[in-house]
């Protein structure tokens, strides 16, 4: 068992025992891997330290997954189980059970345990040399290249258009302190990705090789489409590069529009060449409204986010909680 430094107590549930290690899961129709998942988890919060809780949030997956968590925290109550009232999304899910985190130090991963937990050792020793936040690097992907390309591509159109460097090897499964999971909690806005935010925090990081394992059951819900708005939705919450990178487009298409006026006139000057006809003049005016109408779009959908934001809703709502505080 690795040192621990010194606990504190929630000063939201003062009568609670002290948590020294959270590990949070976001869980979405995932009733074949529950039970393993708990296992495996449990062994490895054990083999740091016996004041743990394993927080597992199920996300309105629709199937048993509930049912199984359930039972598990009535049979174990270091398990806080958590029901959305409704799918909300992963990192919905990830922030339900930050919220109702209290551990010293909080793990968030997946439940398909890619993300194997054995690892979560090797992510707390490393914290422990003076790190707010460890994230897990995975290598070895074991999924093939059809499955893997569309994070890939998610992960560099995020970077690209957000303006950010980030390691598409790291997702999820990542160790924190509390003082960075505090900080993580005062992020309330809807377009959110956990990684995205706790860097956008500042904390200092580091990163510790991990395996990636083959999905225990079932297949992932994200597919290509979901992928690429989730992209749009955090370049949109994130950046003001898409504003930019319009106004730098503009600028280059009216420049060449002044070259191309400028050949024209000196061709007519020089040679009598008469001005091109109809036809140019058409492609011109159509390449023209479909570039405003693009700008237009983009100033529009960060309109429609301003507007979203707004309204200050809830980011979710809790349906039930077995072992932990009752919403409030």
């Amino acid at each position: 068992m690795l040192p621990r430094p010194e606990r504190h107590s929630n000063p939201d549930q003062p009568n609670r025992m002290p948590v020294h290690l959270s590990i949070v899961s976001p869980v979405y129709r995932a009733e074949d891997c529950l039970d393993e998942l708990y296992r495996r988890l449990a062994a490895a919060a054990e083999a740091l330290t016996p004041d743990f809780e394993l927080v597992l949030v199920e996300d309105g997956g629709g199937d048993r997954s509930w049912e199984i968590l359930d039972r598990i925290a009535a049979r174990d109550p270091r398990v806080k189980a958590i029901r959305l009232s409704r799918n909300f999304g992963q990192h919905y899910a990830i922030t339900a059970g930050l919220d109702h985190a209290d551990g010293d130090w909080v793990v968030v991963m997946d439940c398909d345990l890619q993300d194997p937990p054995e690892a979560i050792g090797a992510l707390y020793a490393r914290a422990q040399e003076g790190f707010d936040v460890v994230f897990a690097r995975r290598i070895h992907r074991v999924d093939p290249w059809y499955k893997t390309l569309p994070g890939d591509l998610f992960g560099a159109l995020m970077h690209w258009l957000t303006g950010t460097k980030g390691d598409r090897a790291v997702a999820n499964f990542s160790i924190s302190s509390r003082r960075a999971v505090a900080a993580f909690r005062e992020y309330r806005e809807r377009d959110r990705a956990f990684a995205t935010i706790l860097r956008e925090a500042g904390f200092s990081r580091a990163c510790v090789d991990v395996a990636h394992a083959p999905r225990f059951a079932g297949t992932t819900s994200y597919t290509w489409r979901k992928l690429m708005a989730t992209a749009l939705q955090i370049m949109v919450s994130s950046s003001l590069r898409p504003l930019h990178m319009s106004i730098r487009f503009g600028a280059v298409v009216a420049g060449a529009s002044l070259l191309y006026a400028a050949g024209i006139l000196i061709r007519y000057l020089t040679v009598r060449i008469g001005v091109p006809g109809w036809t140019t003049l058409a492609v011109m005016i159509s390449f023209f409204f479909g570039l405003l109408f693009m700008q237009l779009g983009i100033i529009g959908l960060y309109l429609g986010k301003t507007f979203e934001e707004s309204k200050r809703r809830p980011l979710y709502h809790i349906a039930e909680i077995r072992n932990g505080r009752e919403p409030s």
